[in-house]
């Protein structure tokens, strides 16, 4: 995606060779420009699915998920990573490790939102080394709900997430693949596979 990639490069920050920061227009500020035109992008890849639900993780991916469900005309269901008063039993439950943060949450969804009848598509801002959709494809087995793909905004393709995830069989399109982000520079996967 031509309009993704053209503001990592004028924004995106490369804090080290795992790490690149865009807080300025997807996880932290967001840019509703850019995010209705990634819910446009994935919409695209994958209307033919017959999603009936959309589900990401607190906080970050919610942007893109919402843009993504609103194009589909389906709702969005976002997995909590904190307790809740209001959400606190009959849930499904997983573990998800942040290599970001260094630190485990339990992701909870409420089991009254996503069911056998569901197919379902995940979305994320990030792939780095696949622990969030994991964790989010084990909730949506549990309630026995079909994955069918998985949208990603940006794919660090020199992390394993991607190819654990493909090799599982699952459909994972990244809007923008990152093959390296040494040197302080930002390589995507189509200029290293030119060279």
């Amino acid at each position: 995606m031509r309009e993704l990639k053209e503001k990592i490069m004028s924004e995106g920050i490369v804090l080290s060779e795992h790490v690149l920061k865009v807080d300025s227009f997807l996880n932290h500020q967001m840019d509703p420009v850019l995010m209705k035109k990634i819910g446009e992008a994935f919409a695209e890849k994958f209307r033919d699915k017959k999603i009936t639900k959309v589900i990401t993780i607190e906080s970050s991916g919610i942007g893109p998920a919402l843009m993504t469900a609103y194009e589909l005309g389906v709702p969005l269901i976002f997995a909590r990573k904190r307790k809740s008063l209001t959400l606190n039993s009959d849930l499904y439950i997983s573990k998800v490790y942040s290599f970001t943060k260094q630190e485990e949450s339990e992701i909870t969804i409420s089991r009254k939102f996503i069911d056998c009848s569901d197919s379902v598509l995940i979305i994320d801002d990030f792939l780095a080394n696949g622990q969030a959709a994991l964790g989010l494809i084990d909730m949506i087995q549990q309630a026995k709900a079909q994955v069918v793909g998985i949208g990603i905004v940006i794919e660090k393709a020199f992390q394993d997430g991607g190819r654990i995830l493909r090799e599982r069989g699952i459909k994972v399109e990244s809007l923008a693949q990152i093959a390296s982000l040494s040197d302080g520079k930002v390589r995507f996967v189509e200029e290293a596979l030119a060279k």
